[in-house]
């Protein structure tokens, strides 16, 4: 009996989507604090008013690596991070750092603590479905893609452009991460 490539991809993704959900398990009942996952409402115009932007709650997720991995095993490729702060008065030292300012109060106006990590703009990744995957990396207006199908497995890449060919199954990099987030190296 020979197995075709779509019975093949559907396989990995099984494998993948068994991983994440087992590392997520794993991390919440040792008590591995997870960080917030949020998107990021930008400011608009009510009547008169201007609303600022604000971030709103998606769920809480773990930063491992390119990867944002979900409570409920869903996986992200990480996008921005920032952590919730008053406003403060303006500094007026750089525009970038007025923006850092802005989101970090963004965070705040949405509802989350002073202080705690906040991660928006990530990209939800269809592990479990490998042709909806494919179709998202073949897209041209997304970056390419931290992960991806290679050698009948999901594998995992450091940085934009490195060949998935070799590269970590997603399984391997989840239980190694995972033990790092869970008891990091001594420096």
């Amino acid at each position: 009996m020979r197995v075709t490539a779509e019975a093949w991809d559907e396989a990995a993704a099984a494998r993948a989507a068994a991983a994440c959900a087992e590392t997520a398990a794993r991390l919440a009942a040792e008590g591995v604090e997870p960080e917030h996952l949020a998107e990021l409402e930008p400011a608009r115009k009510v009547l008169l008013w201007t609303r600022p932007a604000r971030m709103r709650s998606r769920g809480r997720v773990w930063r491992i690596g390119p990867l944002l991995l979900g409570a409920d095993g869903a996986l992200f490729a990480a996008g921005r991070a920032t952590r919730a702060a008053e406003r403060g008065r303006p500094g007026y030292q750089s525009v970038s750092r007025e923006e850092r300012r802005e989101l970090a109060a963004a965070a705040l106006r949405g509802g989350f603590a002073s202080g705690d990590p906040v991660n928006y703009d990530a990209l939800a990744l269809p592990i479990a479905d490998p042709a909806a995957l494919r179709a998202l990396a073949a897209d041209p207006a997304v970056a390419e893609l931290p992960l991806g199908l290679a050698d009948g497995e999901v594998r995992v890449r450091w940085r934009a452009g490195a060949p998935l060919a070799g590269a970590q199954t997603l399984a391997a990099f989840l239980t190694e991460r995972a033990a790092l987030i869970r008891s990091p190296e001594p420096n």
